[in-house]
């Protein structure tokens, strides 16, 4: 019996605080989350720089990839009881949704932007490469890996496969709103997913789901709006975020200029180099950047070890609302800061945040937006912002926030006589 099939002596269960418990049986499943990639996981969080706005967002996506996975497995489950699934794609959904992950790096978003990486890339690069994950998914198949892959970057044929971990109502995003409510203490992620499951259907190819359903799926796409402006997207976090990204510029910098480091950076050296390959970065993981953040507050570069302060202690950069027309930093402002011995580069920086919460594909456009249909009781599709006034009234309107994030410390302290003070807090009206 090939290991596609095999099956454990006993369920296997994990109490979770979202699912209640996320269930096991099958043996893949179980030896691919005791692989040393998948157990890395642990080790980032779900929601970067956002513990030190809420306090309890320390959940990791260890924890969100086995949430996707019960998911993806429940609506499996569904599916199998209407008759509606093709049993042959079942383990490999499973894995493509307990994977899809896999390959974040710490502080995620901030890290790629920083060094240019992309973790869907790793994520694939992890299923098809030397590692512990790879050999469990050939011990099914040749071409298995490759299948889990093509899954995770939405070039499988079967559509409705992919749709189940990424569509714009999806295990992943299901799962990430619900554990993201509950670790932030927040009220707005919550929607009843369970109605949603009772009114999906497969149809050809995508998920779609009955009229009788809409007003659940309308609650989903409001708590994701929610989700967005009042924890994602949170000034706070964001400032931690600024601070954050500063820190690994200037220590990439600093590298590269040959700084003397008294704690040199070696895990980091062929990130700095560009030169990293995929056991390096798999030795990445928030607890080796932050004991480098640690230990940086004491480098002999003021800027290094003040952001480093900074970001360890909290003391983050504050903010001023901006235009869209004034999203390049004002030359006088540049000069002012410079006058004052801070260094723009480091210490002035523009945030800008954005969502969508629907839309839907029109030709012409370049980014395919998977519409979501709703079965009518005469068995025809019509796409949801037709019939969901709600919806209707936000589908295609993209909410864009602009700040200008800055040390309001550092300004305060300067000299009350200091012409750079006076210039820079009337610019910024503070």
């Amino acid at each position: 019996m090939t290991q596609q099939f095999e099956r454990l002596d006993e369920e296997k269960v994990f109490k979770d605080p979202v699912h209640r418990y996320i269930h096991v049986r099958d043996r893949l499943i179980w030896d691919l989350i005791g692989t040393a990639e998948f157990q890395r996981l642990r080790r980032i969080r779900q929601l970067g720089t956002t513990f030190l706005t809420f306090h309890g967002a320390e959940h990791s996506r260890f924890g969100h990839s086995l949430g996707v996975y019960e998911i993806t497995r429940q609506m499996i489950h569904i599916f199998k009881n209407r008759n509606d699934w093709d049993d042959s794609e079942t383990l490999l959904s499973m894995c493509a949704a307990l994977l899809h992950d896999v390959g974040h790096g710490p502080f995620s978003h901030s890290f790629e932007k920083v060094f240019g990486t992309d973790h869907e890339q790793y994520t694939q690069a992890i299923i098809l490469g030397d590692t512990e994950i790879h050999r469990l998914l050939e011990q099914v198949d040749g071409d298995f890996p490759q299948k889990v892959a093509d899954v995770i970057g939405k070039t499988y044929k079967n559509r409705l496969v992919v749709s189940l971990i990424s569509s714009q109502i999806d295990a992943d995003r299901m799962d990430y709103l619900l554990r993201d409510a509950y670790f932030t203490g927040v009220s707005y992620g919550h929607f009843d997913m369970e109605r949603i499951w009772r009114v999906m259907r497969p149809r050809n190819d995508q998920i779609v789901f009955k009229l009788s359903g809409m007003h659940a799926v309308e609650d989903y796409i409001m708590s994701r709006y929610q989700m967005y402006w009042q924890v994602y997207f949170h000034p706070v976090t964001r400032s931690a975020e600024v601070i954050l990204t500063k820190i690994l510029h200037r220590a990439k910098m600093l590298y590269r200029s040959g700084f003397r480091f008294k704690y040199r950076p070696v895990p980091l050296q062929t990130l700095f180099e560009g030169r990293m390959t995929l056991q390096d970065y798999l030795r990445l993981d928030e607890s080796v950047i932050m004991y480098f953040f640690q230990v940086w507050q004491e480098e002999d570069d003021p800027i290094l070890s003040d952001l480093c302060r900074r970001f360890i202690n909290r003391r983050l950069f504050k903010y001023v609302q901006i235009s869209k027309d004034q999203l390049n930093v004002d030359d006088k402002l540049k000069e002012a800061f410079i006058e004052a011995g801070i260094d723009p580069e480091y210490y002035l920086e523009v945030d800008s945040s954005s969502d969508c919460p629907y839309d839907f594909y029109r030709p012409g456009e370049e980014e395919e937006r998977q519409p979501i249909q709703l079965l009518m009781p005469d068995g025809k599709l019509h796409e949801l912002s037709q019939e969901s006034d709600v919806v209707g009234a936000i589908t295609g309107k993209r909410r864009t926030d602009h700040k200008l994030y800055y040390p309001k410390d550092r300004v305060l302290d300067l000299p009350n006589h200091s012409k750079a003070k006076k210039e820079i807090c009337e610019l910024l009206h503070i």
